[in-house]
């Protein structure tokens, strides 16, 4: 709509834009990213609102312990949910997880095996094993007809995360992907201003995910944690571990207990840091888009495997990374992190009118407008919004949508568009040129238009 001509000065034009964002805001109302956006109905395959909610667990180490079978089980009454099976390619944290949640809980070695023995008592699976093992394990527990909560990133690599879509449409089943910023309210408060009009046109965006680890730290390098020495006399099901890897070396504690240090098996930064902050960050957009073109550029400078005491490995992945992404409406999106300095400048959405600055835990959104348009927009503070960034609040999300059919916060049309990213953003580094996508042919192209095949395994020396 063109503004007409404002021969009653600035007031008047201020109050027709006002008139106008009042409209647009009710649009903005509506929930975010509703299935409609990307053409995908509510599952017909509801659980009753007031059902319980039986849910197994596929990779019990680390957080999928700490992040998912704990807090799962302290919130069990308030979601009315029972944890009736785990499974793990490790005995040790089978066991761990079996004796943590009781007798009523069954303990399997594979994730093939617990959907064949207990599927029909289980209507939802966590996923939340390394990365090569997401896609496999999420497409056989939705053609099984579960529910899916698969930690980011959504798949190791760009075609299995297509794959994984089309069991979610085929399915009708609801997949939640774990990065819990994107239930923060900060992020839905922001995609609600832009859908609004506050800022204008979305110009850029900047995002980070920055740590470091000192000589003090108890974890001397990212990703170095403690070698776990009941590994060496009772080894995992090393072969069931590396799933589809293409580089198979032997059994190896630092490749275990280590693995986001290894491209065989992750992104480095691009599939831990960059999710937590590039699915909040394109959602709050308002408009989940495909990238139109990625750069990456990681660096490793520092070595800081050197200064770990225990001789650790040095690492495949990058150190520090710098991900550029432009989308089809004009929109940049820059996403720093590191593992080798902390200091982050902060969460901003910068827009032709206004610009929004985000809290860490997207607990707050300030609207501060360009003061170009300061007659036109009002500076506006939205504070303790909540809930902050939380796996609880996370996981609720998932099971209310389960019940209702919704879409969650992190559904399967916002995971692939963000994976997409991830994974230009990983060919670009390792392959050293600018990659560009067409969403319709999902080619990937040089800026001349040289076709460049998707890495996936096999496709590199470490893959």
């Amino acid at each position: 709509m063109q503004i007409p001509s404002n021969p009653n000065g600035p007031a008047s034009r201020r109050e027709f834009l006002k008139k106008t964002a009042i409209a647009s805001a009710a649009v903005a109302a509506a929930p975010l990213l509703r299935p409609t956006v990307y053409g995908q109905a509510p599952s017909a395959n509801v659980i009753g609102a007031n059902s319980k909610i039986n849910v197994g667990y596929i990779g019990v180490g680390g957080q999928g312990f700490n992040a998912h079978v704990k807090i799962m089980h302290n919130n069990a009454s308030a979601n009315n949910i029972a944890q009736v099976a785990v499974c793990d390619v490790w005995e040790k944290r089978v066991k761990r997880a079996t004796d943590f949640l009781g007798a009523d809980c069954k303990g399997f070695g594979s994730y093939k095996e617990m959907l064949n023995a207990v599927g029909d008592k289980m209507d939802a699976v966590v996923i939340a094993t390394h990365d090569p093992i997401h896609a496999p394990a999420s497409i056989a527990a939705l053609e099984k007809g579960k529910h899916v909560y698969c930690e980011k990133p959504l798949t190791r690599y760009l075609g299995e995360a297509f794959a994984v879509q089309d069991a979610v449409k085929k399915s009708g089943k609801i997949l939640q992907v774990g990065s819990q910023g994107c239930s923060a309210a900060g992020w839905q408060k922001s995609a609600e201003l832009i859908k609004a009009g506050k800022i204008g046109t979305p110009v850029w965006a900047q995002g980070y995910y920055c740590r470091n680890s000192g000589p003090d730290s108890p974890i001397k390098g990212e990703w170095n944690y403690a070698l776990d020495s009941d590994a060496d006399k009772n080894p995992p099901n090393w072969e069931a571990w590396l799933g589809q890897v293409h580089k198979r070396p032997a059994f190896s504690k630092e490749h275990y207990f280590r693995w986001r240090k290894f491209f065989p098996y992750c992104a480095g930064l691009l599939g831990d840091l960059v999710p937590h902050r590039l699915f909040p960050l394109v959602l709050a957009t308002g408009n989940p888009e495909f990238p139109k073109r990625v750069v990456c550029v990681g660096t490793k400078n520092v070595h800081s495997d050197k200064h770990d005491d225990g001789g650790a490995l040095e690492r495949d992945v990058a150190e520090h990374c710098e991900v550029i992404a432009e989308f089809p409406s004009g929109l940049t999106l820059v996403i720093v992190t590191s593992t080798v300095a902390a200091r982050s400048p902060g969460f901003v959405i910068y827009g032709h009118h206004a610009s929004l600055d985000i809290g860490n835990a997207g607990e707050r959104v300030q609207l501060t407008p360009e003061k170009e348009f300061s007659e036109e927009v009002d500076m506006a503070s939205f504070d303790g919004l909540t809930p902050a960034e939380d796996i609880g609040v996370h996981h609720k999300n998932w099971f209310d949508c389960i019940r209702s059919g919704n879409q969650p916060n992190a559904n399967i049309d916002l995971a692939v568009r963000v994976q997409t990213v991830i994974s230009l953003a990983e060919m670009s580094d390792r392959l050293g040129a600018a990659c560009y996508f067409d969403e319709k042919t999902r080619k990937i192209t040089t800026m001349g238009g040289t076709e460049i095949k998707p890495i996936t395994y096999g496709t590199l020396e470490l893959s």
